[in-house]
């Protein structure tokens, strides 16, 4: 099936004979590359299964996503979750780096999600062969050469480095990783916004709002919303915040059925440029 995905994403290429620069996809054939890769067997059963709230396909289609970028993907998931889509598609004509978590000494918790990850991306060497892993340091400073990635893409972390005090650091380096006109894409849990904002997020919900003028704070240009991820049954109120859901289920079996009947999170999905000058 590997064979297949990669066929598959050649198609373009071998459509379209250029002996100066690299064909632009088209936004036809990176949807039907996606599909491909979505339904490709390489991905997980727990991960095709959440494609139901995550909506992977229009979501990077909203972001811009194209097989010859070059992007960065900010902690990933242990899982691979976005790993094992947009590894393969950007595999043969563009670069996918993994930014993972800037392990402390000492933290063994961070330093086994790096580890989890990294055996990941060993189990299919044809696929994860030529995923990059760089850092992306808590303290802020560059992820990879400033100015050479066309997209960096973040998935519902902005919580994580409130917890930290670390968020305005994180945005600035990926605006210093962009290169001018370069998009940065994200996704987080939404909160409620007639509700004031917690600087820590400790129920892992950020107010929309909140988190455009932090983002726009460091340089970056709202361009475009979508409500691709929105769910209107998450009342945003429970006991242990956005982890009650599914797929965390932290109360375990208590009112389970009613959390399953509500979903994942509400997020908003936003995409940013870095403006050609500033």
């Amino acid at each position: 099936m590997a064979a297949f995905v990669r066929a598959a994403l050649a198609v373009t290429t071998a459509a379209i004979v250029c002996s100066c620069t690299t064909p632009v996809t088209t936004r036809q054939e990176t949807t039907a590359n996606l599909e491909t890769i979505l339904a490709d067997t390489h991905r997980s059963e727990a991960n095709r299964t959440r494609d139901q709230f995550r909506h992977p396909k229009e979501t990077l289609l909203f972001f811009g996503l194209r097989p010859e970028m070059h992007i960065v993907e900010i902690w990933p998931d242990p899982s691979g979750w976005y790993t094992e889509v947009i590894a393969p598609l950007v595999r043969d004509k563009g670069k996918y780096y993994a930014a993972v978590l800037d392990a402390a000494p000492g933290n063994a918790n961070q330093a086994k999600r790096v580890a989890d990850y990294r055996e990941k991306l060993a189990t299919r060497p044809d696929l994860y062969d030529r995923v990059e892993v760089v850092t992306l340091p808590s303290g802020g400073g560059d992820i990879v050469s400033p100015g050479t990635v066309d997209m960096v893409v973040t998935f519902r972390n902005i919580h994580n480095w409130m917890a930290r005090d670390q968020a305005a650091q994180m945005f600035a380096s990926m605006f210093k990783a962009l290169k001018p006109g370069g998009t940065l894409g994200v996704e987080e849990h939404r909160g409620d916004p007639s509700k004031p904002q917690d600087p820590q997020a400790k129920t892992g919900y950020v107010n929309e709002q909140y988190a455009i003028d932090m983002i726009e704070a460091q340089g970056f240009k709202l361009v475009a919303k979508s409500e691709i991820n929105a769910n209107s049954r998450d009342t945003k109120d429970y006991e242990q915040g956005v982890w009650t859901l599914p797929p965390v289920y932290r109360l375990g079996d208590k009112d389970r059925e009613k959390y399953a009947a509500i979903g994942e999170s509400d997020r908003f999905t936003l995409r940013f440029v870095k403006p050609a000058t500033r």
